[in-house]
């Protein structure tokens, strides 16, 4: 079996807020402008805790520390719930995280947990009325169309998936969705974080004036890998070590810096036309990703938002976006500034027991979108978040594309992209993990 065949390279053929004391400044923000509601900006609700019901069941695909988390921030969500489903390729990970979900009285039954790459099937054979998917992102589009089909409910991490293929497929499931009335929550918990929308509203109602360009980026340290051990094939040590490989996780620009680039798309209100931009590895032992990222993304009449990330030991650090406009700036998190640097408002975290702030907010974003997830459903009222993740996705994959290639990328030419990663066939055993890293351009002659 080979997975050599990446097309990558040659892809252009193929709100008011709940336990928030205040905000200050707020004065220096009113006009006579009527301000649009939270509801009205499509911001999801802000309750401490899902409202009481029937029980809804959920299963997990995908055992690993963020799938296991998940499950929890589910349960910590509200009333009656339960989760009586495991599934995921290897059988340790399911056993690790049933000890795990032990230590919280949370038991599943033997019968109910699954392994193999067939295990989500399983699994939705289970009485479930949700799913949550944690499982690498090279599998989502397929998890997700199958929970669709089977009508579950979805809770989905980030990114949506690897390739323009995957992001289309993800796009049509969450239509198919919509039109059976269910819900789909995603993983983008920046948009369930109670002072970024706060100061979205803000931003979306005027504060800083039209916006005129912008800045993400996320830089930090090489994060986990796994060393091979004896016994594990080619496929196995791949999947164990997902986030080190492009056809798994989709490079560093989609497992981390999709949430930074989300959150320009969300402020800006749309996607960017167009991406330039470079990178190149030269510190990586594992795998076949890049080191950084730069990215120039052009929204359109002259507004561009630079977007950069690195995984690099002993550099400086540091993550987070900054929208400017033509009447100051925000940090998109909880500070709006006027044009001289000065504070124009400030997001009002809730205080301790000294009257200090505790500078987080009331409810962890984690759990906040879980509170969505079971709100829409007790309430009848289903929310699409599917869509707008596969879009951001989409966005770093053209980001990607555009480093990996030195071409300028458009959006056009990503929906209409055969590039799907990995291999045609995706079994245990061995593979051809002859992955060469891209190099862009052509060599100049001396």
């Amino acid at each position: 079996m080979k997975a050599s065949n990446f097309s990558r390279r040659s892809f252009l053929e193929k709100t008011a807020i709940a336990g928030a004391a205040g905000i200050i400044g707020i004065s220096a923000l009113s006009s006579c402008k009527k301000q649009k509601t939270a509801e009205e900006l499509g911001l999801p609700p802000l309750d401490d805790r899902a409202p009481d019901g029937k029980v809804l069941r959920a299963g997990l695909v995908g055992c690993g520390n963020r799938g296991t988390g998940a499950a929890l921030n589910f349960m910590d969500a509200g009333p009656n719930l339960e989760l009586v489903a495991l599934a995921d390729v290897f059988d340790d990970k399911v056993q690790d995280c049933r000890k795990k979900l032990k230590q919280y009285k949370i038991e599943i039954r033997d019968e109910n947990c699954f392994t193999g790459f067939d295990a989500y099937k399983k699994l939705l054979e289970v009485d479930l009325d949700i799913v949550l998917l944690a499982t690498p992102p090279k599998f989502r589009p397929e998890h997700l169309n199958a929970c669709i089909q089977a009508n579950k409910h979805v809770f989905m991490e980030k990114p949506a998936c690897v390739d323009p293929v995957g992001a289309r497929s993800i796009m049509a499931s969450s239509k198919k969705a919509e039109a059976l009335g269910l819900t789909i929550i995603t993983g983008t918990q920046r948009r369930h974080q109670r002072d970024y929308i706060e100061t979205y509203k803000q931003v979306a109602n005027g504060a800083i004036g039209e916006i005129t360009s912008a800045r993400a980026f996320w830089m930090q340290n090489h994060v986990w890998f796994r060393t091979r051990e004896e016994g594990w094939n080619d496929m196995e040590y791949m999947i164990r070590n997902w986030n080190n490989f492009c056809w798994l996780c989709g490079d560093h620009i989609l497992d981390t810096h999709v949430h930074n680039i989300d959150v320009i798309n969300w402020f800006v209100g749309t996607h960017p036309e167009s991406a330039v931009g470079f990178g190149g590895r030269g510190r990586r032992l594992t795998g076949d990703q890049y080191d950084f990222f730069s990215i120039d993304f052009h929204f359109g009449k002259g507004l561009f938002s630079h977007s950069f990330s690195r995984q690099i030991d002993g550099c400086a650090n540091g993550m987070g976006e900054f929208i400017m406009g033509t009447e100051g700036y925000t940090n998109c998190q909880n500070t709006i500034y006027n044009p001289d640097g000065t504070v124009k408002w400030e997001y009002e975290y809730p205080k301790d027991k000294n009257g200090k702030s505790t500078n987080v907010v009331k409810i962890s974003p984690y759990v906040q979108e879980h509170i969505h997830l079971v709100t829409a459903i007790r309430t009848n009222k289903p929310v699409q978040e599917a869509e707008r993740t596969a879009i951001s996705t989409l966005t770093a994959i053209m980001g990607r594309t555009a480093a990996y290639t030195g071409n300028k990328v458009t959006w056009e030419e990503m929906m209409s992209s055969a590039e799907v990663l990995g291999p045609e066939i995706i079994e245990m055993g061995s593979v051809d993990m002859d992955f060469p890293v891209p190099i862009p351009g052509i060599q100049h002659k001396a």
